[in-house]
């Protein structure tokens, strides 16, 4: 046995931690050979359920993918019949992957592939903790370098046992564990806020552009009632492209004299290109060209470079804006060459018809929602990817 002690840790406790094994905690067990399931067994409803690792999301179970069993495969081997509390780890495929049993009100057993991991004594584990232990890179770093087989790997429970756990008191336990929690729960609620976002602009995309032969989308802002119009993009926008000399400066950092991000396919990079005025872009469209992202386009409000794998539109008879964004979104990969290297050149670009408003207040409108819209999607991308790595920091500071 070792003892160690955290970087950081709550204040009332002083104890060292000490190693263990996982077979010293718990019990381990999996669906033996023999009980394997075909998928005629399967059913879609039933009273007893079948849990597969597939069924994993992010740590959790999502029962709604689940089959179920009859009562005399549920019955079959007691110690996979699940309860909540229990661990689950991947065995087969995708290994290593974890899972707590929570929220479970039926009951449940194991296919094939899955340990069903169970604490021997719950008054000195805390299954919170183990479980945030085993789902932090500790056990994944433990199963590549160990995991047998050729192209198909495979979790031995041999293996497994011997994996070296940090056990602190029980109570430091608990509140490391709980802590881990309330920091997955907000980042499922942010994650689901995101997921709705993003459905909700989904779904307005298709209800407020015309669809087919129509020119009247199905939605839209009060006090617009006039027909749109089908016009090329040639004969609403300077088509341009970008500057080959802005791929060989991006790797410079932006200063206060030079605040311009530069763009390069569907990445940003900091660019200095305070020296070629001529190529400064301000509130365009732009899209990529070649590669795999060919075809896909944005809206850049404000000054911008950008590389000549940017495709460029510039405001002429109409404002370059959201709206004509989202739109030529829409449908500019139906017009991507895919022989070799995937392409969208100008010349293409500048015959694809749009619908657009025919006033330009209906075009306003609809833009500042959507720019509106993205702003929420991407401040909840940003909370996620915050609380993503506060709890990554905390695993490398609450654990040993």
């Amino acid at each position: 046995m070792f003892e160690l002690k955290p970087k950081i840790r709550f204040k009332e406790f002083k104890d060292s931690w000490r190693y263990c094994k996982l077979s010293d905690i718990t019990t381990m067990h999996a669906r033996i050979g023999w009980q394997n399931l075909r998928t005629s067994e399967f059913l879609d409803f039933g009273d007893y359920m079948l849990i597969t690792g597939t069924d994993f999301e992010n740590g959790s179970i999502n029962y709604s993918t689940c089959h179920f069993v009859e009562k005399e495969r549920y019955d079959q081997d007691k110690h996979i019949q699940l309860a909540n509390g229990n661990i689950l780890i991947t065995k087969d495929g995708t290994l290593g992957k974890v899972a707590y049993v929570d929220g479970l009100e039926v009951p449940a057993t194991l296919n094939a592939g899955v340990f069903n991991v169970e604490l021997k004594d719950k008054s000195l584990v805390d299954g919170k903790y183990l479980f945030q232990y085993l789902k932090a890179p500790f056990l994944m770093d433990y199963v590549s370098k160990r995991a047998t087989g050729g192209t198909i790997k495979h979790l031995n429970q041999n293996i497994l046992v011997d994996f070296p756990v940090v056990l602190p008191d029980k109570n430091e336990q608990s509140k490391i564990g709980n802590i881990l929690f309330d920091i997955d729960n907000l980042i499922k609620l942010n994650d689901n806020k995101l997921e709705k976002l993003k459905n909700y602009k989904k779904a307005m995309l298709d209800k407020m552009f015309p669809k087919n032969e129509s020119l009247f989308p199905e939605v839209r802002f009060k006090g617009f009632t006039d027909a749109w119009e089908q016009r090329k993009v040639k004969d609403l926008f300077k088509v341009t492209r970008g500057n080959v000399l802005a791929a060989t400066i991006t790797s410079e950092k932006q200063t206060d004299d030079v605040p311009y991000p530069v763009y390069s396919s569907q990445t940003m990079q900091n660019g200095l290109m305070g020296y070629f005025k001529e190529f400064l872009y301000e509130d365009a469209i732009t899209w990529t060209t070649d590669g795999a992202n060919a075809g896909t386009v944005n809206y850049r409000a404000g000054k911008f470079y950008c590389t000549n794998v940017c495709g460029v539109l510039l405001s002429n008879e109409i404002k370059a804006n959201k709206m004509v964004a989202e739109v030529l979104n829409s449908v500019a990969k139906k017009y991507v060459s895919y022989i070799g290297n995937p392409k969208l050149m100008n010349n293409v670009m500048s015959d694809i018809e749009i619908k657009i408003p025919s006033q330009e207040k209906e075009q306003d409108t609809i833009s500042d929602f959507y720019c509106k819209l993205d702003n929420l999607i991407t401040l909840h991308q940003r909370k996620c990817e915050m609380l993503v790595n506060i709890k990554k920091s905390l695993l490398q500071k609450l654990y040993i």
